[in-house]
Parts: C-alpha cells; structure tokens; sequence
C-alpha cells in the first residue's frame, strides 16, 4: 500500500540525482548529474501532447486529465496548474482531449499522454462523457486501485460513457467520486453556495466564504453515506445572484475515502466546475485546499485558507457545446507564457 507518494517518489528522484554524481566524480559526474536532472525536471512525454511545468523535486506532480465540451475543462484546468506551480512548485502536467496534435475537447475517444500517470501523486480529473480505448483507460481505473489521491470537478461525475450498462457509466464514479451523474436545475439558472455548518472545521474549507456560483446545481440525490459534506447549494432562478430559490440543496463539495485494490485514496469533489466559478477568490480557495488535503498536507493550509491571483491573460471561452471552445490550441501552448 502507497501510504504516503508524495514523500516516496520525490526522495528516489533525488536518489537518483545524487548516485548519479557519486558513482563518477569530477566533471564527467557533474555531467551525467545535470543530464539526469535535465530528464527528470523535463516533459516525461513527448512535448507535442501534453502541458508540462517540471516544479521543486521534494513537491508532488499533480496529472490533470481534461476533455470535456462543454465547461472549457481544457483552459481551467491548465490555469490551476499554473498557480500549483507558480506559487507551490508543484510539478504539473494537463493531458488534452486531441485529434492530429491539436486540443479537440469534442474528441472523445482519445486523450493523449495517460502514461505520466505512472509518476503521478495526484490525479484530478474534468471529463466529460469519455469512450476512450482500454489502453488509455487502463492508467486512469489503475490510478484510481494505487491508494494515491484524486480529484474531481462537476462532470466527472459522468466522466465516462461506454452505454450498455458498462461500471465506467455510472457504478465507477459512484464508488471512486461518490457521486455518479444524476440531473441538474437547468442552465439558464446558478447556484447559491454556503458551508455545511456541522463540517465547516474542515480545513478544506479554511477561508472559503459563502458565494454565487454561475453552475447550475447538480443534483447530489445518491451521494455516498460515508462521504463528508462541505458544501450546499441552492438553485437560483437566472444566472445572476439575487435571484429566487427554488428546489430543494443538494451538496456540491465533499471529501471521502475510497478503498481500491491497492490501497485507500483520499478523494476531493465539487460539483462546481463552470468556467466564470474560477475566476471568484472562494472557489480557488476551495480547490487548493481541496488539492493540499487530498495530498496529506492539510498542515499546510493556514487558517484563512490558501489564496492564489489568477494568471495573466486567463479568460475562458464560455461554457457551450459545438464550436465553443478556442479552435487551434496545442498542448505546449496552454501553460505559461
């Protein structure tokens, strides 16, 4: 069982760094130990199919996995990648939905790169609706087995559809999330967003104060008994706040456990997820304190929470099926400048 990932990878990568420069002395050592540092801190992949920062050797890699089309997973989530990085030296990599080498979040057969899951500590996941081949699936249903900690926004919930009553559907988010896809209140309307008052010790939801969320409510009706609330939401008629409530809360944000083959992964949810939500201070400091609990470094977050700006230049493409998302878009070119 991997009890602790974060602490294992990172001491055998500066293992290797320094019997490298041991095993041959002098120049030739000095050599062959920025070679080696050269091969760990770069891109593991090939460049061309997914985004990577290389961050501090003793922070953990955080995977993202996108592909969704319709809440521009494929331009949030490379933004929080950048702030892990930027401001936590996390090292990060973001794999893309991609058709001929260009981000295609309407492609649902093929996300690229799933191996650098291999030497991940965390895996955080935006799909939606995903029919992808066994040969990528398999390092995402192996990941969620290894006992390392994961991540979810709003539609990986239904991160998958295979049809024909494939577990990937429905009973795979179920178990690993907590939640599979169930309804929703309507996209013409918004959320209202305020703390589970029994949990709001929690030191995920350090610093989060209640807000108004541009995603419309999920519906939470099948959430698991052994999961822990943070968040209510409440439907609001319209897209603006102040608007009528209407409909009955439902949780949008939880943590639980899940029990794999290989172990017992700390997981993080919300149901948030629209592209407008990151640009509120809340629900950037509930993802980060989210991230930072799911990887055992809950010590870390001050009380009034993890705050992070936003990067340069971040503006999402609204949220919206078809041709909605930003066309031409590579894979090196969706973090940093």
């Amino acid at each position: 069982m991997k009890t602790n990932p974060s602490k294992n990878k990172f001491t055998r990568r500066r293992l290797v760094g320094d019997s490298t420069f041991a095993g041959l002395g002098g120049m030739i050592g000095l050599g062959m130990a920025v070679f080696a540092s050269i091969q760990m801190s770069a891109n593991p992949l090939a460049a061309a199919n997914v985004a990577h920062l290389a961050g501090a050797t003793e922070q953990p890699h955080v995977v993202f996995v996108t592909g969704d089309e319709e809440y521009r997973s494929e331009e949030t989530m490379p933004m929080l990648a950048e702030i892990l990085n930027r401001d936590f030296g996390f090292t990060v990599t973001v794999c893309f939905a991609l058709t001929d080498g260009v981000v295609d979040p309407n492609r649902s057969d093929n996300i690229e790169g799933l191996e650098v899951l291999g030497d991940a500590d965390l895996l955080i996941m935006n799909t939606r609706f995903r029919r992808l081949p066994e040969e990528q699936l398999k390092f995402i249903t192996d990941f969620a087995e290894s006992g390392r900690p994961m991540a979810g926004f709003r539609t990986a919930t239904h991160a998958f559809r295979y049809g024909d009553g494939h577990p990937m559907d429905h009973a795979w988010p179920q178990k690993v999330f907590g939640l599979p896809w169930i309804s929703h209140d309507g996209g013409r309307n918004s959320t209202d967003v305020s703390l589970v008052e029994e949990h709001a010790a929690s030191p995920v939801l350090r610093g989060v104060q209640p807000f108004h969320s541009r995603s419309w409510l999920y519906h939470a009706n099948t959430l698991l008994e052994s999961a822990t609330p943070l968040l209510i939401g409440r439907s609001v008629r319209g897209a603006a706040p102040g608007g009528e409530h209407f409909n009955p809360p439902h949780v949008v944000a939880w943590v639980h456990h899940y029990a794999g083959e290989q172990g017992t992964s700390r997981v993080f949810f919300t149901t948030l997820g629209h592209p407008s939500d990151f640009k509120q201070a809340p629900m950037r400091t509930l993802v980060l304190n989210g991230i930072f609990w799911a990887l055992g470094k809950e010590d870390e977050i001050p009380a009034e929470g993890l705050h992070a700006e936003l990067p340069a230049g971040f503006d999402p493409n609204p949220s919206g099926f078809g041709d909605t998302y930003k066309p031409g878009l590579r894979p090196g070119n969706m973090l940093g400048d």
